[in-house]
């Protein structure tokens, strides 16, 4: 990434990563669970000559520190983000968040809605979970406590591709990224996940334009789901990634790029 400028602030008792690329409308890219910002490095090189672009590592992600809070909740990280573009100073921004990283996206939206100019879901929901996500979430935590990080991503990982095969490299690539992460980390993240409310009234109460990208074969989150959310704001930016699942980002490279591009392109400012 050329001109990439490695930033980190203090939040709380974490050291928060994350780095600034290109110049022009400030945009911010927030990975999702088990993944650091270098998911969406083909998004970057696509995107930084038009925009400023905010990429941080989320607590406990990358060079990341973890909160060390009893409770953290999706809002905790909503507040980090709004630390970061207070110390850049920036008044307004678009941000675009992938899965758990769209879930902190739907806080920010409704906390800070003086920040957002846009915002955009991929591959998320604003939907909280259900009965059986919870019980999932539960049993993943058991998993991860018992027998570790790397061996819960080894699992989990292959099924957000819908051709694990093809998506081999990729798969590759997360799970070594994924020995980074400790269980302690993955567990403080779905434990935020589960106790997040339902954020469908952010959707229904946007005065911003909202995109989402939905993945046809998403596990995670059903396609259905996603087209039933995407009626509810006022302003709405749809688009269908036929060939993906969880992972567009990877799977539909060039088809999310130009998804991105177009998105931000309606929203810059004259």
């Amino acid at each position: 990434m050329k001109n990439s400028e490695e930033k980190q602030i203090v939040y709380e008792d974490a050291v928060i990563h994350y780095s600034i690329v290109g110049n022009g409308q400030p945009v911010m890219l927030l990975h999702g669970f088990a993944e650091d910002r270098s998911i969406w490095a083909d998004q970057i090189a696509f995107l930084q000559d038009r925009y400023k672009l905010l990429v941080p590592d989320m607590p406990g992600t990358g060079k990341s520190t973890l909160l060390k809070k009893e409770v953290v909740s999706i809002d905790d990280y909503a507040s980090c983000i709004k630390s970061i573009l207070k110390k850049e100073e920036i008044e307004k921004c678009i941000l675009i968040g992938h899965s758990m990283g769209g879930y902190i996206t739907l806080a920010f939206a409704e906390i800070y809605p003086e920040y957002v100019t846009a915002f955009g879901l991929f591959h998320s929901s604003a939907y909280a979970d259900d009965a059986e996500k919870v019980a999932s979430r539960q049993k993943a935590i058991e998993f991860i406590g018992k027998n570790g990080a790397s061996a819960f991503l080894a699992t989990s990982i292959p099924g957000l591709f819908k051709d694990a095969e093809k998506s081999s490299k990729d798969i590759k690539n997360l799970l070594e990224n994924g020995n980074n992460f400790s269980a302690e980390a993955l567990i403080q993240y779905y434990e935020a996940m589960i106790t997040r409310p339902d954020r469908t009234n952010v959707l229904k109460n946007s005065k911003v334009p909202v995109l989402f990208v939905l993945g046809e074969y998403d596990k995670a989150v059903p396609f259905k789901a996603g087209l039933e959310q995407s009626t509810l704001a006022t302003t709405t930016y749809v688009n269908i990634l036929r060939r993906s699942a969880h992972m567009g980002m990877l799977e539909e490279t060039e088809k999310s790029n130009r998804i991105l591009a177009d998105f931000l392109q309606f929203q810059e400012v004259k």
